[in-house]
């Protein structure tokens, strides 16, 4: 019986896909400034530095930073690559060893270069600890600030205040984190000062390196610890303090040791975890995703295989890189030529196109190479996981065909209930699994052939079924779409590479197995059969005007009255004679002075004007 429980639970591991989940990332920045320029050296803060890095690396960190005496541009680069590594961190810790300051109730970290000859120069020359709260706040479990800068601040004493109602604090001041699962440890309660001790370590430094790493220990708890360890050392004269609160469930810096639970049975096959993480890691196909599992792996015959998937990886993404530089060359050349440059140019570009198609040739058939080592370990994986499946089967039915035999040779007479009990429970099967579990399979190798761009989430919806209709189409199958079967699954398994073609939009090409915008050079566009074209000038076209408003204006001017007309008139008198001015006409009249000749004729006229 408990042969049979292992195979069922040996063939289920192999057909689930669900696994262990990834260990929690912490990442961790240490900052210890003792060599100031301006003001006198201080001893412990790069030793502290440094015993808390090592106490950090020691605890399994994934990431420790130990920057030692830093000045203001190289602090503000430190907080901003290390803001970098928080984004996919659990937990971020920010530690500073080293001289502080408090302006009106803000609290600064002071840089080995500063000056703060005035108060208006804290602002320039140090750091916000706000930044320092930037820099941890992407982190999604803790996020923990450490300060052992709560010292005596000697540029309190020379500094010059511009406005003498500003406050210029002793130690660091109050504050309150406003994000959840945050804390800011002090060295000193806010407001009073730290003691650097008489050994080489200050005794905050001393009590965390001693208290922290403790497996499983709430963080408040620690620092409480911490806290009673430097009021005793320091004979009550130095109290840390914690500010900001966590959730009610216990956070530990460093979790607790697993404790190996007593066998209940017959344990699944180790490889089983790290199978799932090389599929997961399979569909996802990018760097990332490879990276991640050999950080995780990084040895065994799965990281050898991750290994080959991501050089192939690799070598799509220098293929990728040659064909777009490759294309960039060629639309240059083709710029020059049409722009008539002269030939020196000309010639230059393109010998640099031949160069880039070159290095794009090249990078081709490396890519062809990598790809056939990648499907060579596929193929490696799938013989390997083939060959465990098929013992399990045979086993399988070698102890059913046991099992048959023990039911036969019980005794005729014996009643039926009793030989029921006799019977062996049948092992799991494939066909064991639910409709969910078999539906996620099959959408889960149906996107790593193509033919599914939605997410594997278990659902046969009608996405899926046009899904597997595309593989019967295009794999010259006929598996019924209504359902995910083993078989359908058993069939796409067996295919290597891509098996329905890239569809792209309208402007875009596929490329591998990405489509990528098309580029068309000046003067060139996308035409409808996704081809670049030249652009055509526009033409001016005549347009034919409305002749409405023209012809009432034709109209309008053929009905008004003939204005009178002056033409071949001819005033004159005793000084002469002159044309009639415009405007005015001649008329007859008789016996008046100053009448006038009309035309040469003998009557007598005289001008009229209106």
């Amino acid at each position: 019986m408990g042969v049979i429980r292992l195979l069922g639970l040996t063939f289920c591991s192999v057909w689930l896909a669900c696994g262990p989940a990834m260990a929690e990332r912490r990442v961790a920045l240490v900052i210890g400034n003792s060599a100031y320029k301006n003001v006198a050296r201080l001893t412990n803060p790069a030793n502290d530095a440094t015993l808390v890095g090592n106490m950090f690396k020691k605890a399994g960190f994934d990431a420790v930073d130990i920057k030692l005496d830093l000045n203001v541009a190289e602090m503000r680069r430190a907080l901003r690559d290390f803001g970098g590594k928080t984004r996919d961190a659990e937990v971020a810790v920010i530690y500073y060893a080293g001289h502080g300051i408090e302006l009106d109730g803000t609290n600064y970290l002071i840089p080995t270069d500063a000056t703060l000859e005035t108060d208006s120069d804290v602002l320039d020359e140090t750091i916000a600890l706000d930044r320092a709260l930037f820099a941890v706040e992407p982190a999604k479990q803790l996020r923990l600030i450490i300060l052992d800068a709560c010292r005596d601040n000697p540029f309190a004493t020379t500094m010059k205040r511009t406005v003498a109602a500003r406050a210029i604090g002793r130690g660091l001041a109050k504050i309150e984190p406003t994000s959840p699962n945050t804390m800011i440890a002090f060295a000193a309660k806010a407001g009073s000062t730290a003691s650097d001790g008489d050994s080489k370590n200050s005794p905050f430094a001393a009590a965390l390196v001693e208290r922290l790493p403790t497996p499983g220990l709430d963080l408040g708890k620690a620092f409480r610890f911490v806290r009673d360890d430097v009021l005793k050392k320091t004979g009550n004269k130095q109290e840390p303090y914690v500010y900001g609160s966590l959730g009610g469930d216990d956070l530990a810096l460093i979790p607790a040791k697993p404790v190996a639970a007593a066998p209940q049975g017959p344990q699944a096959n180790s490889q089983d975890g790290i199978r799932r993480d090389y599929e997961l890691a399979l569909q996802t196909g990018n760097r990332d995703g490879w990276e991640a599992f050999l950080q995780a792996y990084p040895d065994g015959f799965y990281a050898g295989l991750a290994r080959a998937q991501l050089k192939n990886v690799a070598a799509e993404e220098a293929r990728a890189a040659a064909v777009a530089k490759a294309r960039q060359a060629e639309d240059e050349k083709a710029r020059l030529t049409a722009e008539r440059a002269n030939k020196a140019e000309q010639e230059k570009a393109a010998a640099a196109a031949k160069a880039a198609e070159n290095v794009r040739i090249a990078a081709e058939k490396t890519k062809q190479v990598e790809e056939a080592k990648a499907a060579a370990a596929e193929q490696r994986r799938k013989d390997a996981e083939a060959a465990v499946t098929k013992k399990v089967l045979a086993d399988k039915i070698e102890n059913d065909k046991a099992a048959a035999e023990l039911v036969a040779k019980q005794p005729a007479d014996k009643p039926e209930g009793e030989q029921q009990v006799a019977a062996v429970a049948p092992t799991q099967s494939p066909s064991s699994l639910s409709p969910q579990e078999t539906a996620k399979l099959v959408q889960s190798e149906l996107r790593r052939v193509g033919c599914l761009i939605g997410t594997s989430d278990g659902e046969w919806n009608a996405t899926s079924q046009r899904s597997l209709t595309l593989f019967n189409k295009h794999a010259g199958t006929k598996f019924d779409t209504k359902q995910a079967s083993f078989d359908a699954l058993d069939a796409i398994k067996g295919k290597q590479g891509r098996v329905c073609p890239l569809v792209c939009d309208h402007g875009f090409t596929a490329d591998g197995d990405a489509c990528v915008k098309i580029a068309c050079r000046a003067g060139y566009r996308v035409n409808d059969d996704n081809r670049c074209e030249k652009v055509q000038d526009k033409k001016p076209v005549a347009t034919r005007q409305d002749a409405k408003p023209r012809d009432d204006e034709r109209k309008k001017g053929e009905a008004a009255p003939a204005k009178p007309q002056a033409k071949g008139q001819i005033y004159c008198n005793s000084t002469g004679c002159r044309p009639v001015r415009s405007g005015c006409r001649l008329e007859s009249v008789g016996g008046q002075a100053g009448y006038m000749r009309s035309g040469g004729g003998a009557g007598m006229a005289v001008e009229v004007c209106n």
